[in-house]
């Protein structure tokens, strides 16, 4: 009997990929019209793993830096998106330890004269910055250590080889549009809250798996009306153990309570922490903040724009519930355009605020002055 191999879909060899790079692993990063990437997270980069690196590639490998984690340590902005630093003595970095504190904002303060640094001037492909989308979708420092394979070298044979995964930088590069497109319905139940005794808890995933999202339908809404809706990302701070440092566990309990009163609608619990960084780093962040940055300056200190987020899985977790209007309770206008640009109509946006304490005012003030939120 004749045994085929599984072909793996874009979405699934994506994910593998993300358990990869979460262990410190190299993954074989492929494209048509340049030579195989081989890259590594730089936060989990070991010696041993730079060693083999440079052997297999038969070159020095460099670190990719995103431009806002750039543009903190005073790099040059040469090529897009991505700027490359040499493993060199001069204007670039030698070991795995350096290549971290260079990815790792939180002892920038101790090293204030660190570089010059000489980016390199030209870039070639998209692996670079696949590999740094891979890093961000893995909730990792945006920062990788990579080397190109020779020219002559199969992605394929190369990757099967060494035993390691091989993932076209186009899957990566696509993934988010991919999973939240591939959402499916996978589970519900009724689930009694706090404030809404009558809700159902449904759940979403893409059909190839990945990460879930969740929607709490409150009472049975018109799906003939636009109805109060509400996007919630999760906040395991805010929303679990009651941290004061934002107001999201009060939007998401004062979101239930209020679509209840109202008789009926839908509160989406999106899987986006930190704004789509990352429990992990947003705890960095909030380090960041300690030392004065606010917010934004600290997502963008560790290499990440100041919002991450996508809200595409919301759109497609609203077709699928059946409703194309909604009352959108929200102070952010990018949630507003953002609905509306995938096809999701917005006719009204409902004011969501809370007093603010002394633990979050700086943070609301900032989403007001600086994210536009109308507080």
């Amino acid at each position: 009997m004749t045994v085929s191999k599984f072909t793996l879909s874009p979405v699934v060899a994506v994910e593998r990929a993300i358990g990869d790079f979460r262990r410190g692993l190299p993954v074989v990063l492929s494209e048509p019209d340049a030579p195989p990437l081989l890259a590594v997270a730089a936060e989990l980069a070991r010696p041993e793993t730079l060693h083999v690196l440079t052997a297999w590639a038969g070159a020095a490998p460099h670190l990719a830096l995103t431009h806002q984690r750039a543009a903190t340590l005073k790099i040059r902005l040469y090529t897009p998106n991505v700027v490359l630093l040499p493993q060199s003595a001069v204007g670039g970095w030698q070991t795995a330890e350096t290549a971290k504190s260079l990815a790792d904002p939180s002892r920038d303060l101790e090293y204030p004269l660190r570089g010059p640094f000489h980016a390199a001037r030209t870039l070639q492909g998209s692996g670079w910055m696949a590999a740094i989308k891979l890093a961000k979708l893995a909730h990792l420092l945006p920062a990788v250590i990579a080397a190109g394979l020779p020219e002559a070298q199969s992605a394929p044979d190369f990757a099967q080889a060494n035993q390691l995964l091989q993932v076209s930088t186009q899957a990566v590069l696509s993934y988010d549009v991919a999973a939240a497109t591939e959402l499916v319905q996978v589970a519900g139940a009724r689930v009694p809250l706090a404030g809404a005794e009558e809700a159902r808890l449904i759940a979403f995933r893409p059909k190839d798996g990945g990460l879930e999202h969740f929607a709490i339908v409150i009472g049975d809404p018109d799906r003939r009306r636009p109805v109060l809706a509400r996007l919630h990302s999760e906040c395991f701070t805010g929303d679990l153990i009651g941290s004061l440092k934002c107001d999201c566990g009060e939007q998401l309990r004062g979101a239930i309570k209020q679509i209840n009163e109202a008789g009926g609608g839908i509160l989406l619990y999106l899987a986006q922490e930190g704004r789509g960084i990352g429990l992990i780093n947003k705890l960095r962040a909030y380090g960041l903040q300690d030392q004065g940055f606010d917010t934004n300056q600290a997502n963008e200190r560790l290499g990440f724009s100041a919002d991450e987020r996508i809200f595409l899985p919301a759109a497609r977790m609203l077709t699928l519930l059946g409703f194309s209007q909604v009352r959108l309770m929200s102070n952010n206008p990018s949630k507003v355009s953002g609905l509306e640009q995938l096809g999701v109509r917005v006719v009204e946006r409902v004011p969501h605020h809370f007093p603010s304490n002394e633990h979050n005012w700086f943070y609301l003030n900032t989403k007001r002055d600086k994210s536009g939120h109308l507080l």
